[in-house]
């Protein structure tokens, strides 16, 4: 080959290279995975062997091989060097290029990563150049060079250079991502502080976006005045979003009046939303407030709306449209400010459609509906739920029961169309009748049964182990001898020896099973 055309296929390979190694950096891939594929590309295509890159060691005060390509792990190892020390060390101190012309002949070339019986005989050439951010020399580049070869000098330190420099600015974006990236950390965690300090403030327990989506709906309106519209399943958490809604507004440090319209009489409803004066009604020895003249100032919440009778619909129509409450037996109109928050697990829509409820009411209170989520679609806010109704069941009985991770994870598989409630509920009843301890899926199985067996879980979705014997929630009368030695003995074994776990497998309170037992050996004479 001519002296032009190995110029010019040299020219070819290092546009090659540096063609690769740009694209590797556009790709954005991490800091030591371009690092290290710049030394391959170097060895493969230059035939500059055994590169490495040599940073400051962050466990130490010298310097070590961060990146390299041809060295084995006990020579990476090997590679660390005190400022100034050998070749490495005084390329970084200087700030200056170095080359060895013949490592043999250079006695402070130290030869410390690559023992010089794993290198070519002959003469081996070291080049070592500085790697600089912000004009400040923070590494160094160096590679073994076969010293006979056809590829001029000069070329290879021009291309090192580039390297070097690319290195250098591989570093200051790295660092700069990474201060970023540090930066947004922290902002987040302020953020997720302020979220749950938020949360805990509204009582409310999850992150999953189903629920943040229905939290920001609340706190975006909450300054408005406007009536709002909760929706969902009964047990979604109705009322905890109203208050949060309270809580968000201006109205927080007025009165937050919660009227369950399903609970109350038809014949006591009007007295007890507008109030009444006195002798309106016999018993009626004084003049009361309603609910609505109490909220004054703050919030009102109407949960089951949909109960409320429809002459009363009327009459809580003209009351949102005219801001005023006429009382009971009274003519006077009293003027009230309050905020109404409305609740319903109905379709309205359909309620009007039926002549069931005033299409007027309707688009009254439809102004700003939130659509809460159910508990099937926020399956990963089960966990932090079950904990929380966990702690407060303990500490309200006096108990100490714990759940292992796989029964928290059972819990969050099931479908609980009770929702949040529903949920609650169960985690009382487990902390009620179980014994103290730590609860695995196994001791959560009979309770889970009972559930399904009072329909309240879908029985497909019940996991269920061989049949011990009956078992529910509400158990049925059984005698003292509704259960034999065999079935004893077995449920015991099976639950370790624990006989508050044993009971459950049958079906059986502690007392039950214990007095069983005790009977059974005494009548065996033990």
């Amino acid at each position: 080959m001519g002296k032009d055309a190995s110029s010019a296929h040299w020219r070819t390979q290092e546009m090659f290279l540096l063609q690769e190694v740009m694209n590797l950096i556009g790709k954005g891939i991490h800091l030591d995975q371009v690092a290290r594929e710049m030394l391959h590309l170097l060895s493969e295509i230059i035939g500059l062997n055994r590169g490495r890159i040599v940073l400051r060691d962050p466990d130490g005060d010298g310097y070590r091989i961060a990146h390299s390509y041809g060295l084995t792990r006990e020579e990476v190892a090997r590679g660390r060097y005190a400022p100034g020390e050998g070749i490495t060390g005084r390329v970084i101190g200087d700030g200056h290029l170095i080359i060895v012309q013949d490592i043999d002949k250079d006695p402070t070339f130290l030869a410390r990563a690559v023992e010089r019986a794993r290198l070519p005989r002959g003469a081996v050439s070291f080049l070592a150049l500085p790697i600089r951010v912000d004009n400040r020399t923070v590494g160094a580049l160096a590679c073994h060079r076969i010293r006979h070869r056809e590829r001029a000098l000069s070329d290879d330190l021009a291309i090192l250079r580039i390297i070097a420099t690319m290195v250098g600015q591989l570093l200051t974006l790295n660092a700069r991502v990474e201060q970023k990236t540090r930066a947004l950390e922290e902002h987040n965690g302020m953020l997720a502080r302020e979220l749950r300090i938020k949360r805990a403030r509204y009582g409310i327990i999850g992150t999953s976006p189903a629920l943040l989506r229905a939290l920001a709906q609340v706190e975006k309106v909450a300054d408005a005045t406007a009536s709002v519209l909760l929706l969902g399943e009964s047990g979604s958490g109705k009322e905890l979003f109203a208050r949060a809604l309270h809580l968000a507004s201006p109205r927080r440090d007025r009165p937050f009046i919660k009227v369950n319209c399903a609970a109350i009489p038809e014949s006591l409803f009007e007295s007890e939303l507008f109030g009444h004066e006195r002798g309106a009604f016999t018993g009626a020895v004084e003049a009361r407030a309603g609910w609505f003249e109490q909220a004054s100032g703050g919030t009102i919440f109407l949960d089951e709306i949909g109960e409320m009778p429809a002459i009363l619909q009327t009459k809580l129509l003209r009351t949102l449209q005219e801001g005023t409450v006429v009382r009971l037996g009274g003519k006077r109109e009293i003027r009230i400010d309050m905020r109404l928050v409305a609740a319903t697990n109905r379709h309205l829509g359909a309620e009007v459609a039926h002549g069931r409820f005033r299409e007027d009411l309707f688009y009254r209170l439809n102004v700003i509906p939130i659509t809460l989520p159910p508990l099937a679609e926020r399956r990963g806010d089960i966990p932090d739920l079950v904990l929380h109704f966990l702690t407060r069941a303990n500490q309200d009985n006096q108990r100490n029961v714990n759940l292992t991770p796989g029964a928290v994870a059972h819990l969050a598989r099931q479908p609980w169309p009770g929702n949040i409630r529903q949920l609650a509920n169960f985690i009382e009843r487990l902390v009620l009748l179980s014994g103290e301890g730590m609860l695995d899926v196994e001791d959560l199985r009979p309770m889970l049964e009972g559930a399904a067996a009072t329909g309240l879980l879908p029985p497909e979705r019940i996991d269920r182990p061989p049949a011990q014997g009956p078992a529910g929630i509400i158990r049925p009368y059984l005698p003292a001898d509704s259960h034999g030695r065999d079935q004893l003995s077995s449920a015991l074994a099976q639950a370790g020896g624990n006989k508050t776990r044993a009971a459950q497998r049958l079906g059986l309170t502690e007392r039950q099973f214990s007095y069983r037992w005790r009977k059974l050996q005494t009548a065996s004479g033990y």
